[in-house]
Protein backbone atom coordinates (compact mmCIF):
# COMPACT_ATOMS: atom_id res chain seq x y z
CA UNK A 1 0.00 0.00 0.00
CA UNK A 2 1.60 3.48 -0.74
CA UNK A 3 2.12 6.04 2.04
CA UNK A 4 -0.05 8.64 0.77
CA UNK A 5 -2.99 5.87 -0.24
CA UNK A 6 -4.43 5.32 3.18
CA UNK A 7 -7.37 7.10 4.82
CA UNK A 8 -7.17 10.65 6.43
CA UNK A 9 -7.16 8.55 10.14
CA UNK A 10 -4.33 6.17 8.93
CA UNK A 11 -2.34 9.20 7.22
CA UNK A 12 -2.02 10.70 10.46
CA UNK A 13 -1.07 7.61 12.43
CA UNK A 14 1.69 7.55 9.82
CA UNK A 15 2.69 10.83 10.41
CA UNK A 16 2.72 10.69 13.86
CA UNK A 17 5.71 7.40 13.58
CA UNK A 18 7.05 9.36 10.88
CA UNK A 19 7.66 12.00 13.46
CA UNK A 20 8.95 9.73 16.30
CA UNK A 21 11.30 8.19 13.71
CA UNK A 22 12.84 11.11 12.58
CA UNK A 23 13.56 12.06 16.36
CA UNK A 24 14.73 8.57 16.91
CA UNK A 25 17.35 9.13 13.91
CA UNK A 26 18.45 12.62 15.16
CA UNK A 27 18.56 12.21 18.86
CA UNK A 28 19.17 10.11 21.63
CA UNK A 29 15.34 10.70 22.92
CA UNK A 30 13.50 7.17 23.01
CA UNK A 31 10.71 7.00 20.98
CA UNK A 32 7.67 7.36 23.26
CA UNK A 33 5.42 5.54 20.27
CA UNK A 34 5.11 1.97 18.84
CA UNK A 35 6.31 2.22 15.19
CA UNK A 36 5.56 0.04 12.44
CA UNK A 37 8.84 0.60 10.69
CA UNK A 38 9.02 0.29 6.54
CA UNK A 39 12.09 1.57 4.78
CA UNK A 40 9.01 3.95 2.74
CA UNK A 41 8.02 5.57 6.83
CA UNK A 42 11.09 6.08 7.13
CA UNK A 43 11.96 8.28 4.08
CA UNK A 44 9.04 10.00 5.14
CA UNK A 45 10.62 11.10 8.33
CA UNK A 46 13.03 13.39 6.60
CA UNK A 47 9.85 16.26 6.34
CA UNK A 48 10.39 16.39 10.25
CA UNK A 49 14.17 17.61 10.32
CA UNK A 50 13.27 21.12 10.70
CA UNK A 51 10.81 20.16 13.45
CA UNK A 52 12.78 18.34 15.30
CA UNK A 53 15.85 20.78 15.08
CA UNK A 54 13.08 23.48 16.54
CA UNK A 55 12.24 21.59 19.27
CA UNK A 56 15.97 21.02 19.95
CA UNK A 57 16.54 24.27 19.82
CA UNK A 58 13.44 25.43 22.56
CA UNK A 59 15.51 23.15 24.71
CA UNK A 60 18.65 24.83 24.12
CA UNK A 61 17.45 28.33 24.42
CA UNK A 62 15.18 27.53 27.98
CA UNK A 63 18.43 25.64 29.57
CA UNK A 64 20.67 28.38 28.32
CA UNK A 65 18.13 30.68 30.07
CA UNK A 66 18.11 28.70 33.35
CA UNK A 67 22.17 28.23 33.17
CA UNK A 68 22.81 32.08 32.79
CA UNK A 69 20.94 33.01 36.13
CA UNK A 70 23.73 30.85 37.60
CA UNK A 71 27.00 31.26 35.62
CA UNK A 72 28.50 33.96 32.98
CA UNK A 73 26.86 33.65 29.16
CA UNK A 74 30.40 31.75 27.98
CA UNK A 75 30.41 29.46 31.00
CA UNK A 76 26.21 28.84 29.93
CA UNK A 77 26.84 28.35 26.32
CA UNK A 78 29.18 26.27 26.45
CA UNK A 79 27.45 24.21 29.02
CA UNK A 80 24.62 23.87 26.47
CA UNK A 81 26.96 22.74 23.93
CA UNK A 82 27.70 20.06 25.94
CA UNK A 83 24.55 19.14 26.50
CA UNK A 84 23.83 19.20 22.62
CA UNK A 85 26.51 16.34 22.11
CA UNK A 86 25.00 14.82 24.91
CA UNK A 87 21.06 14.76 23.55
CA UNK A 88 22.40 14.17 19.62
CA UNK A 89 25.02 11.75 19.78
CA UNK A 90 27.38 14.05 18.42
CA UNK A 91 25.37 12.74 15.27
CA UNK A 92 26.11 15.99 12.58
CA UNK A 93 29.78 16.18 14.24
CA UNK A 94 30.93 12.77 13.74
CA UNK A 95 29.24 13.48 9.97
CA UNK A 96 31.52 16.58 9.62
CA UNK A 97 34.99 15.03 11.03
CA UNK A 98 34.83 11.86 8.97
CA UNK A 99 33.47 13.92 6.13
CA UNK A 100 36.69 16.45 6.21
CA UNK A 101 39.25 13.13 7.36
CA UNK A 102 37.67 11.74 3.50
CA UNK A 103 37.95 14.50 1.51
CA UNK A 104 41.33 15.77 2.43
CA UNK A 105 42.98 12.46 2.77
CA UNK A 106 41.57 10.70 0.20
CA UNK A 107 43.19 11.25 -3.60
CA UNK A 108 39.88 8.96 -5.51
CA UNK A 109 36.22 8.64 -4.85
CA UNK A 110 37.05 4.87 -3.56
CA UNK A 111 39.48 5.91 -1.17
CA UNK A 112 37.44 8.94 0.19
CA UNK A 113 34.41 6.43 0.64
CA UNK A 114 36.46 4.15 2.69
CA UNK A 115 37.81 6.51 4.68
CA UNK A 116 34.31 8.13 5.38
CA UNK A 117 33.48 4.31 6.85
CA UNK A 118 36.87 4.36 9.15
CA UNK A 119 35.19 4.97 12.59
CA UNK A 120 38.83 6.57 13.11
CA UNK A 121 39.55 10.16 13.50
CA UNK A 122 42.34 11.55 11.46
CA UNK A 123 44.47 15.29 11.32
CA UNK A 124 41.92 16.63 9.20
CA UNK A 125 38.55 15.82 11.13
CA UNK A 126 40.22 16.38 14.40
CA UNK A 127 41.13 19.94 13.68
CA UNK A 128 37.60 20.68 11.51
CA UNK A 129 35.51 19.47 14.25
CA UNK A 130 37.89 21.43 16.92
CA UNK A 131 37.50 24.57 15.09
CA UNK A 132 33.72 23.95 14.34
CA UNK A 133 33.04 23.91 18.05
CA UNK A 134 35.21 26.50 19.05
CA UNK A 135 33.79 28.95 16.49
CA UNK A 136 30.05 27.64 17.52
CA UNK A 137 30.97 28.88 21.00
CA UNK A 138 32.57 32.45 20.05
CA UNK A 139 29.62 33.12 17.80
CA UNK A 140 27.39 32.28 19.97
CA UNK A 141 28.86 34.21 22.32
CA UNK A 142 29.06 37.36 20.09
CA UNK A 143 25.16 37.04 18.90
CA UNK A 144 23.11 40.42 19.74
CA UNK A 145 20.27 37.74 20.86
CA UNK A 146 21.41 34.64 22.37
CA UNK A 147 18.72 33.25 23.64
CA UNK A 148 17.46 33.51 19.52
CA UNK A 149 20.45 31.73 18.16
CA UNK A 150 19.99 28.46 20.08
CA UNK A 151 16.22 28.62 19.28
CA UNK A 152 16.16 28.86 15.71
CA UNK A 153 19.92 27.56 14.08
CA UNK A 154 18.99 23.83 14.91
CA UNK A 155 16.18 23.81 13.01
CA UNK A 156 17.13 26.15 9.74
CA UNK A 157 20.11 24.39 9.56
CA UNK A 158 18.64 21.06 9.46
CA UNK A 159 16.88 21.94 6.15
CA UNK A 160 20.42 21.87 4.49
CA UNK A 161 20.50 17.99 4.32
CA UNK A 162 17.08 18.06 2.43
CA UNK A 163 18.04 19.84 -0.17
CA UNK A 164 21.37 18.21 -0.67
CA UNK A 165 19.07 15.14 -0.87
CA UNK A 166 16.74 16.64 -3.35
CA UNK A 167 19.56 17.56 -5.45
CA UNK A 168 22.48 14.81 -5.24
CA UNK A 169 23.21 11.21 -5.99
CA UNK A 170 23.25 9.00 -2.94
CA UNK A 171 27.11 7.33 -3.51
CA UNK A 172 27.31 4.71 -0.36
CA UNK A 173 27.05 1.35 -1.05
CA UNK A 174 23.02 0.65 0.52
CA UNK A 175 24.59 -2.43 3.01
CA UNK A 176 26.51 -0.28 5.44
CA UNK A 177 24.52 3.08 5.25
CA UNK A 178 22.49 4.01 8.37
CA UNK A 179 21.09 6.39 6.07
CA UNK A 180 20.21 5.08 2.40
CA UNK A 181 16.02 4.30 4.09
CA UNK A 182 15.97 8.19 4.76
CA UNK A 183 17.57 9.30 1.65
CA UNK A 184 16.28 6.57 -0.91
CA UNK A 185 13.32 8.04 -3.35
CA UNK A 186 13.12 11.42 -1.35
CA UNK A 187 9.84 13.43 -2.02
CA UNK A 188 9.81 16.70 -3.42
CA UNK A 189 6.28 17.31 -2.45
CA UNK A 190 7.63 16.79 1.15
CA UNK A 191 10.59 19.13 0.74
CA UNK A 192 8.32 21.74 -0.13
CA UNK A 193 6.31 21.33 3.34
CA UNK A 194 10.00 21.28 4.97
CA UNK A 195 11.00 25.04 3.14
CA UNK A 196 7.65 26.58 3.88
CA UNK A 197 8.14 25.17 7.46
CA UNK A 198 11.47 26.42 8.02
CA UNK A 199 11.13 29.69 6.24
CA UNK A 200 7.91 30.23 8.46
CA UNK A 201 9.89 29.82 11.94
CA UNK A 202 12.47 32.69 10.35
CA UNK A 203 9.80 34.97 9.16
CA UNK A 204 8.25 34.77 12.69
CA UNK A 205 11.98 35.32 14.49
CA UNK A 206 12.91 37.92 12.07
CA UNK A 207 10.24 39.98 14.95
CA UNK A 208 13.25 39.93 17.38
CA UNK A 209 16.29 39.78 14.59
CA UNK A 210 15.87 41.82 11.59
CA UNK A 211 18.40 39.66 9.30
CA UNK A 212 17.29 36.28 10.88
CA UNK A 213 15.35 35.53 7.36
CA UNK A 214 18.15 36.92 4.86
CA UNK A 215 20.51 34.86 7.32
CA UNK A 216 18.35 31.64 7.49
CA UNK A 217 17.90 31.92 3.47
CA UNK A 218 21.65 32.74 3.00
CA UNK A 219 23.14 29.72 5.42
CA UNK A 220 20.63 27.28 3.67
CA UNK A 221 21.57 28.72 0.14
CA UNK A 222 25.32 29.10 0.14
CA UNK A 223 26.01 26.15 2.26
CA UNK A 224 23.19 23.89 -0.11
CA UNK A 225 25.37 25.08 -2.93
CA UNK A 226 28.76 25.45 -2.43
CA UNK A 227 28.67 22.00 -0.11
CA UNK A 228 26.54 20.45 -2.71
CA UNK A 229 29.03 21.19 -5.81
CA UNK A 230 32.26 20.32 -3.72
CA UNK A 231 30.35 17.15 -2.93
CA UNK A 232 29.28 16.53 -6.30
CA UNK A 233 33.10 17.14 -7.63
CA UNK A 234 34.57 15.43 -4.85
CA UNK A 235 32.74 12.17 -4.70
CA UNK A 236 29.91 12.47 -7.25
CA UNK A 237 26.91 13.04 -4.76
CA UNK A 238 26.31 12.76 -0.83
CA UNK A 239 27.34 10.77 2.07
CA UNK A 240 25.37 10.28 5.15
CA UNK A 241 27.88 12.18 7.22
CA UNK A 242 28.51 15.17 4.19
CA UNK A 243 24.87 15.22 5.18
CA UNK A 244 25.96 15.55 8.76
CA UNK A 245 28.20 18.07 8.29
CA UNK A 246 26.14 20.72 5.93
CA UNK A 247 23.82 20.67 9.19
CA UNK A 248 27.22 21.57 11.01
CA UNK A 249 28.39 24.27 8.24
CA UNK A 250 25.17 25.73 7.49
CA UNK A 251 24.42 26.49 11.43
CA UNK A 252 28.15 28.36 11.19
CA UNK A 253 27.04 30.24 8.51
CA UNK A 254 23.61 31.49 10.18
CA UNK A 255 25.84 32.41 13.52
CA UNK A 256 27.90 34.71 11.34
CA UNK A 257 24.92 36.64 10.81
CA UNK A 258 23.81 36.78 13.95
Amino acid sequence: MEYFQVFPKQKLKLEWQAFWLSVGFLTRIPMLVRIDYSQRLMNQSSLYFPLVGLLLGAFYALTYGLLALAFSSVVAIILVVILHLFVTGAFHEDGLADSIDALGGGYTVEKRLAIMKDSRIGTYGAAALTMALLLKVTLLAEADTIWLALLVAPSISRLTPLLLMATLNYVTDASNSKSKPVADGFSRQRLLVAVGFTLMVAAAMSFWHPLLFAGALSAVILTAFCWGAYLRQQLGGYTGDALGASVILSELVLLLFL
